[in-house]
């Protein structure tokens, strides 16, 4: 049977109803138990508010609202954080706060003390994680025999060209040093998809494009108002149908191909069954740029600097990195151009459904 992706187009009026739409044609039900518990990985890209960065309230909303319509009594809304990133304010600024108290949810911070972590040896051979790990895999143990329900946004990525379902694990199943990965981002993906596909009864995606993220992603983006939902139980179909969108081809993206081959879902837009709207002659045309930072990044993990990867990214001058992140992206970046940028969105129809959240 052909991996399903439901596309979905919606409307600040119509986008909860739509959410739920987009899981029935996408058929949920299918890939989720609805007497396991369910985890919802949220994406809080940034613990500023930009939009098309992280999961939006409504998002959230929508999935919380239909899942428990459909009896699904425990959802857990949970991500983790990272070393330049906090979630806590991220979950307020973001207005997803509201959301929690809406659906009487918790919000569980993987980074917490009572959180634990358990070495997890994989029964699929990988391609790089106990190699960057030294054998030792640690993945929050809660994770394990619950469904995943990946809520990411549409938008670009400097490292994997986009970031959706197969990216949005990141956040969760790996901890603090993840960022390890970084120089064989790829594999990690795929590798990750495999353990899911280990631990999770079942799996499921919903992509929120209302407004999508072109550029220098997953945070410096100019955001475009889009109006599009898709929906998915194959991580890797809806994050090919999500490049197709955007005017990538998804088989040239490198860990797409990596995971189609290895079956763990489908990558190739003709084996993919579409329900929805008609997309076939739909292209952003968006394209990725760097910043000043993602240069050095990318200088260290696969440029000049890759020789000096372990001494600037895994000792005691480890910290300047963090520093140098915060300073550009928070201090300068956001100030100088992220600001103008939420003001001008919060004037729109989307700007005002989120502000609704408050």
């Amino acid at each position: 049977m052909k991996s399903r992706v439901a596309v979905i187009k919606t409307s600040p009026d119509t986008v909860l109803d739509d959410i739920d739409t987009a899981l029935k044609l996408a058929d949920v039900e299918h890939f989720l138990n609805k007497n396991i518990p369910t985890i919802l990985k949220v994406n809080i890209t940034w613990h500023f508010f930009y939009p098309a960065c992280s999961t939006t309230p409504w998002q959230l909303d929508g999935v919380a609202s239909s899942l428990r319509r459909r009896g699904h009594k425990e959802l857990i809304p949970a991500q983790n954080r990272t070393v330049v990133i906090n979630p806590k304010l991220g979950a307020e600024k973001n207005h997803l706060d509201s959301v929690m108290k809406k659906h009487t949810l918790t919000f569980v911070y993987l980074y917490e003390p009572d959180i634990e972590w358990i070495n997890y040896k994989p029964k699929a051979k990988m391609l790089v994680l106990d190699k960057v790990f030294n054998g030792r895999i640690e993945i929050p143990k809660m994770f394990i025999g619950k469904n995943a329900f990946h809520l990411p946004t549409l938008k670009t990525h400097v490292f994997t060209t986009i970031t959706g379902a197969m990216k949005n694990a990141f956040g969760g199943l790996l901890n603090d040093n993840r960022h390890w990965t970084h120089s064989v981002i790829h594999e990690t993906l795929v590798d990750l998809l495999q353990i899911q596909k280990e631990i999770h009864p079942g799996i499921f995606c919903l992509t929120d494009g209302t407004v999508a993220g072109n550029g220098a992603g997953p945070r410096l983006m100019e955001p475009e108002i889009k109006n599009y939902l898709l929906a998915s139980g194959d991580s890797v179909a809806i994050d090919a149908i999500a490049a197709k969108l955007m005017g990538f081809e998804p088989m040239h993206l490198k860990f797409l191909n990596l995971a189609h081959q290895k079956k763990l879902g489908t990558a190739d837009p003709r084996e993919i069954e579409i329900v929805g709207e008609e997309i076939s002659n739909v292209n952003f045309h968006f394209r990725v740029k760097d910043t000043f930072a993602s240069r050095g990044q990318k200088a260290i993990y696969w440029g000049k600097l890759k020789p000096f990867e372990h001494i600037l990214l895994r000792s005691r001058l480890v910290p300047w990195s963090y520093g140098a992140s915060r300073m550009y992206h928070d201090v300068y970046w956001y100030n100088v151009y992220g600001k103008a940028r939420v003001r001008k969105f919060l004037t729109s129809a989307w700007g005002q459904l989120f502000e609704s959240y408050k």
